[in-house]
């Protein structure tokens, strides 16, 4: 591989594409790899060394190169989970590194959205090349054709995974236009391993919005078709199974609006009427809503579907790592917990979340999360798709098609996920919706709450952008860190009345997407020309 790609360096000149990073040093091409490279004619010879293709794909996902060679956790070791953080309101940005993305100053050349986009497709280019190394290997009995089947679901539900990354942040939501028509990302099939498939991608338009959400689908039933449920040892939640395919598809149809469908793909991970499992996976709620994030399990708790391994030899470190950026000192504590949310009246005071979850930090002022404990070796998973949020998506699907009276059955989905963290005098009933609209507003508020810290609420703000009832216009004015100056700002009795000096970017506003970075535009005339509008 490191020949070819050599190839291409010597006959086409290519800086950045967003596929590979062809254009410095040759550090960047063996981050793409697994940590023993083979060439390209040798990757796929034996099955010992297409199983650790297969692992660098993985190691793409967790640790792909930042803009200046460094590792901060691009694409989904830990810098999804930040940047959807922070481009909400339901954090702060503590003035450092995320700054720029919390205060919405961000350009055509800014570091962190650039590194979003070359890390995705890093990823994508690395799947792309590993299904057609596997369908080799496959057809030729170097593995058996199942495992073959076995390892491109797994490239392709991580492909899914970054193209649907990329869509939340450089395209409109699929609401935009009544059909999705608007044009979206390019998504890229084609593996960028010569001189032919590089010029094919630089000349790759934008896909529609939903020709993107098609191709996710099939990706994603694809892997459905032919990942396990489980993997030897129970549940493994740093490699793709069924279940975190037709999880994601919940997540995928969520965005499309199609609430049908969300119901039909959660239906598949949910068994029971108050207490419910999975009958794929073994998958279930836990206990203490704490239970999923703590050191010890938070890779064998039954609640985790799919999430990034982090180990003590490969992680951000200090610089990104998901442990040290949200946790309270001695980690480094820059993105706390805003009061826009800590206060909200509709996050009781008791809630059990907030002790197990939660913790002031008097001396950096405010709250801080406490999901990603471990500041010392930054272990910590993120979290990519968690029961709690099947529950939540079939819920939100089942009372949108509700429209004369609140469903029962979104209501019980909601208590599963909230009654573990709430008194028995809070717990909801359906009286306690007047109509089907109250019933998806508190399970949004839920999604919020149980989320928290977990980079949801880009992603929610962004596809409901359009929605008649629960859109928060664009992105929402936020609370800078200099407005906050004691601790007595977080008041969970009290909601924020203070100031909100970033200010809101109206959804008409260009600046709601991101633009596609210099990087990209500088070396492909194809996305040049379609370049977000207003950047």
């Amino acid at each position: 591989m490191k020949k070819i790609f050599r190839d291409i360096k010597l006959s086409i000149k290519i800086t950045t594409i967003g596929l590979v990073l062809l254009s410095s040093s040759c550090k960047k091409l063996t981050d793409l790899q697994p940590n023993n490279s083979f060439s390209e004619e040798s990757a796929y010879s034996s099955p010992a060394r297409v199983a650790l293709a297969v692992t660098g794909v993985y190691s793409a996902a967790q640790a792909g190169p930042y803009t200046d060679g460094s590792n901060r956790g691009y694409p989904f070791g830990s810098a999804n989970t930040l940047q959807q953080d922070a481009r909400g309101e339901d954090v702060i940005a503590v003035p450092s590194f995320f700054l720029i993305t919390y205060g919405n100053t961000y350009g055509i050349s800014t570091a962190n959205n650039q590194a979003m986009w070359e890390t995705c497709y890093n990823l994508i280019n690395r799947a792309n090349v590993v299904i057609e190394g596997v369908k080799k290997a496959g057809a030729s009995g170097v593995i058996p054709s199942s495992l073959a089947a076995q390892y491109e679901g797994e490239a392709r539900f991580l492909r899914a995974l970054a193209h649907h990354e990329l869509l939340v942040h450089f395209a409109r939501p699929y609401s935009h236009t009544s059909d999705a028509s608007h044009l979206g990302v390019p998504y890229r099939t084609v593996a960028a391993s010569s001189p032919s498939a590089v010029d094919a991608n630089l000349g790759q338009s934008r896909n529609t919005v939903k020709d993107c959400y098609e191709k996710l689908i099939a990706d994603l039933d694809f892997a459905e078709a032919n990942l396990p449920a489980t993997y030897a040892g129970g549940l493994k939640v740093s490699r793709a199974t069924k279940g975190a395919a037709i999880a994601l598809k919940t997540r995928i149809y969520l965005h499309a609006g199609n609430w049908t469908k969300v119901i039909a793909e959660g239906s598949k991970l949910i068994s029971g009427t108050t207490t419910f499992t999975s009958p794929i996976g073994g998958y279930s709620l836990t206990a203490n809503p704490g239970d999923p994030f703590v050191t010890a399990n938070n890779y064998t708790n039954s609640e985790s579907i799919f999430s990034i391994e982090n180990s003590s030899t490969r992680n951000a470190g200090t610089n990104g790592s998901i442990s040290t950026m949200y946790s309270n000192a001695p980690g480094r504590a820059l993105v706390a917990i805003s009061p826009i949310i800590y206060n909200a009246s509709f996050w009781k005071a008791d809630d059990v979340r907030r002790t197990a979850l939660t913790v002031q930090n008097s001396a950096n002022k405010g709250y801080f999360s406490k999901k990603y404990p471990d500041y010392a070796t930054w272990t910590d998973a993120n979290p990519i798709m968690r029961y709690a949020e099947v529950l939540l998506n079939t819920a939100e699907a089942y009372s949108r098609l509700s429209t004369a009276v609140p469903s029962t059955d979104a209501l019980a989905l909601l208590n599963a996920v909230r009654n573990r963290s709430v008194k028995a005098a809070d717990r909801y009933t359906i009286v306690d919706f007047a109509t089907s609209k109250d019933l998806t507003r508190a399970i949004l508020n839920e999604r919020r709450i149980e989320f928290l810290a977990e980079g949801h609420r880009w992603g929610d703000i962004h596809r409901l952008s359009n929605d008649p009832d629960f859109s928060t216009g664009g992105t929402p004015a936020k609370v800078d860190w200099a407005d906050v100056n004691s601790t007595t700002a977080w008041n969970a009795s009290v909601p924020y009345a203070g100031p909100k000096n970033i200010q809101a970017i109206p959804y008409s506003d260009f600046k709601f997407v991101w633009p596609f970075p210099l990087s990209e535009t500088n070396t492909n005339p194809t996305l040049k020309a379609q370049q977000n509008p207003g950047w």
